[in-house]
């Protein structure tokens, strides 16, 4: 046995030292190089050190004599949640220097949005339209987790999400395919840089694919049921996108699709992920969605969850144990090709290598100025301000004089650090976030800040703060009421059926309101909320989500108007839950509603004029449609102009308006193109986003705005599933909103 592991050694030195001395000047000289390494690591591997290889472990109670006698034979490729920097350390330590071929273990954490500087939520994140920025946060947040001993964070979640019911709407970017698309690019970008062996990188993960933000009801882990032309055109363009940026690997979701759970299903794993996009990463399963196959109905127990598993494509199994526990009896019995084992593990190998893994296995220690650097506070500041939406301002109340003589400052999320930070923030520590209270008294004085909470948290129905809270802003020249959800009330499994603010925060509203003074209503949460019982009795409405550690900073920043909000959202806010799901991007119906069905129709069963598709009891149109957002200043636009009304497939067809800002205040508009194909082989959808710009003005600046539309940008999955375009009419608008009456549009034709 010690000559066997002589000879072994010896023979992966020789790999590592040839591939160190060959030229690698050529990618495709380095794509050699590393082939032949991990052929030849694969040719010494035992079918056991494979299966290990594949498996992902959970540290749920410590680093136990077990668990590292497991790592020495091989038998454990991944760790998920493992400790500290020093447990890591520790843990790869017994990997390379006590295990049979020295493998390296990959690291694995939920780095959603920051590590130790916490960023808003990616739905807040999504709603700044800046790719840039959020390439810049995930690049911080990479930083400072692959300094502590990470390699791999299970972000980006890539999902469409249409309603606003669930719960994980708050980890992904929206309800828009094109908008997805580039800020799934921006993400894979700053999470693995340009080198992902750079040790300030961390290997991305696209998930969940795929289906699964269409989750029937919005209750989290459901069927989704989506038609193959929807499936492309809709849900599937993120993670293309994130493929064709080299993410490093994709994890399958733990919803069934069409009746096969996406675990097991060929068709996404195999079909698409593989062979038509060619992906050269690895795919794990999410949580036990391996073993949670049995519950689906869909496998008869473990060993043939581990058999449709990995027949699909499924790579690592994240923390159940099926692959472990029955693979090698599959392989043995004939009934798995031992070649679908050699596949998964190049695969795995593949990204180890790429990471640079076996040659710095190990962490650098993080020093004091690692985590929560200035620079990188300013970006979550500068994110928190750029995500932040301004729903209304009736009479300009906003921004508030800085010499304000005193302000009342209400709600139980004024000074809230935890909830603040949002959902899925492991790392995050309340003691660096800087509440909105805590930022307000730095801005203008302690002194001139009356707080009161009004309730003890954001769930309760405890009034008997309520006659301090009135006191408060009666006493106070306005009043800034901090509202919304608690982090609890959204993420992972926390779907909700009604979407009004909890406890008893629309009667603090109320009672507030009665005192006449201006009222700022400012909301964090992690999902589109309904309150328009109450948005009527304030004056203003800033839409803040869960702004991360420098939320604080940034809401004063904007109260006060140090600068203009400029978000805009990323999602349509419903009127009410029986609108959902509800989403811009619609198609028509045979029926569609008109303007003057707006409310309740003023016909009768009888009379046919006003059966159209829409409520009797509510408006059809949405509280806050996708892509709304107000600023202090005014914007103009331009009637659109094109280069020319008729191109063919090949041209480029160019799109102009002129912008101008008509108010006081310097701002940032973000100027959005939708298109719409009048007639296709399928029902096409009556808007599609297909590029946006953020456009800085000055009070009286104008400038011109260009949009170049392609072939590629009218193109679709057409009823015969061809990616391509067809010929006729298309409406293009330019606008601030994807309202009808934020628009400007034109027609255009498109001809062979």
């Amino acid at each position: 046995m010690k000559d066997k592991m002589i000879v072994i050694m010896a023979v992966l030195a020789a790999i590592i030292a040839t591939a160190c001395n060959e030229k690698t000047s050529s990618l495709q000289e380095a794509e050699i190089i590393l082939e032949k390494r991990m052929d030849s690591l694969l040719s010494v591997m035992t079918l056991e050190e494979k299966i290990g290889q594949m498996s992902q472990v959970n540290l749920e109670s410590g680093i136990t004599e077990a668990l590292l006698e497991s790592i020495r034979k091989g038998e454990i490729g991944s760790l998920l949640n493992a400790g500290d920097a020093i447990n890591r350390k520790q843990l790869q330590q017994v990997a390379m220097k006590e295990s049979r071929l020295g493998i390296p273990l990959i690291f694995g954490r939920d780095v959603i949005h920051g590590y130790r500087t916490v960023f808003p939520i990616p739905l807040a994140q999504s709603c700044s339209w800046n790719t840039s920025l959020v390439e810049k946060a995930a690049a911080i947040a990479a930083y400072e987790a692959a300094s502590d001993g990470i390699h791999w964070t299970f972000s980006p979640m890539l999902d469409i999400a249409r309603d606003p019911r669930w719960g994980r709407i708050a980890e992904g970017n929206g309800e828009d395919s094109y908008l997805g698309s580039q800020l799934a690019i921006a993400m894979v970008k700053g999470y693995q840089g340009d080198d992902l062996s750079d040790p300030a990188s961390l290997a991305a993960c696209a998930k969940h694919f795929a289906g699964y933000g269409a989750a029937e009801g919005g209750r989290d882990y459901n069927t989704t049921l989506i038609p193959e032309t929807e499936l492309r055109n809709v849900y599937l363009p993120p993670f293309h996108a994130a493929v064709k940026a080299n993410i490093a690997t994709v994890m399958s979701a733990f919803n069934d699709l069409n009746g096969t759970p996406a675990t097991a299903n060929e068709f996404l794993l195999k079909k698409i992920l593989r062979t038509e996009w060619g992906f050269r990463g690895f795919v794990v399963s999410d949580w036990t969605s391996v073993t949670e196959m049995i519950n689906h109905g869909y496998a008869a127990g473990e060993k043939d969850a581990a058999l449709k598993a990995v027949q699909a494509g499924v790579d690592m199994e994240m923390v159940s144990r099926s692959f472990t526990h029955y693979l090698k009896e599959l392989v043995q019995s004939g009934t798995v090709d031992e070649k679908l084992i050699d596949d998964a593990v190049r695969n795995i190998l593949s990204i180890k290598f790429r990471k640079g893994l076996f040659d710095n296995p190990y962490p650098q220690a993080p020093d004091e100025i690692t985590f929560l650097r200035p620079e990188n506070l300013e970006v979550a500041k500068e994110l928190a301000i750029q995500s932040t939406v301004l729903l209304k301002n009736d009479n300009s109340v906003l921004p508030l004089r800085e010499n304000i003589q005193s302000l009342a400052v209400i709600g139980p999320l004024a000074d809230a650090p935890l909830e603040q930070l949002g959902m899925w923030t492991p790392d995050g520590r309340v003691e660096d976030a800087i509440t909105p209270l805590a930022a307000i008294r730095k801005k203008i004085g302690k002194d001139r800040v009356i707080y009161v909470p009004a309730l003890e948290t954001g769930r309760s129905t405890d009034k008997s703060q309520f006659a301090r809270a009135v006191a408060a802003a009666r006493n106070a020249s306005a009043c800034v009421v901090f509202l919304g959800e608690e982090q609890i009330l959204s993420g992972e499994a926390h779907s909700r059926a009604f979407l009004n603010l909890p406890g008893a925060q629309e009667e603090l509203i109320t009672e507030l309101a009665r005192t006449g003074k201006p009222i700022v209503l400012v909301i964090m949460a992690g999902r589109p909320l309904i309150f328009s019982r109450i948005s009527g009795k304030v004056q203003a409405i800033l839409y803040a989500w869960h702004g991360g550690t420098m939320a604080g900073p940034a809401l004063t920043d904007l109260l006060f108007g140090i600068v203009s909000p400029s978000g805009k959202l990323s999602v349509s806010f419903p009127r009410a839950e029986g609108q959902i799901p509800l989403y811009y991007n619609h198609r028509n119906t045979g029926r569609p509603p008109q303007p003057e069905n707006q409310g309740i129709p003023a016909g009768t069963p009888l009379d046919p004029v006003n059966f159209t598709s829409n409520y009797l009891d509510l408006d059809y149109t949405p509280e806050y449609p996708f892509g709304y957002g107000l600023s202090y200043t005014t914007f103009d636009y331009s009637p659109v102009t094109l280069s020319s009304p008729e191109i063919t497939a090949g041209d480029t067809l160019i799109v102009r308006t002129s912008l101008s800002n008509k108010g006081k205040y310097n701002g940032t508009e973000i100027v959005q193109i939708y298109i719409r194909d009048m007639v296709g082989s399928i029902t096409r959808p009556v808007k599609e986003l297909k590029g946006f710009q953020r456009i800085n003005l000055k009070p009286g600046e104008s400038r011109e705005v260009t949009f170049k539309l392609t072939a590629t940008d009218l193109s679709f999955y057409r009823k015969d599933l061809t990616f391509g375009t067809e010929t006729g009419e298309f409406m293009v608008w330019v606008g601030k909103s994807s309202a009808d009456h934020d628009l400007k549009g034109i027609s255009f034709s498109l001809s062979e």
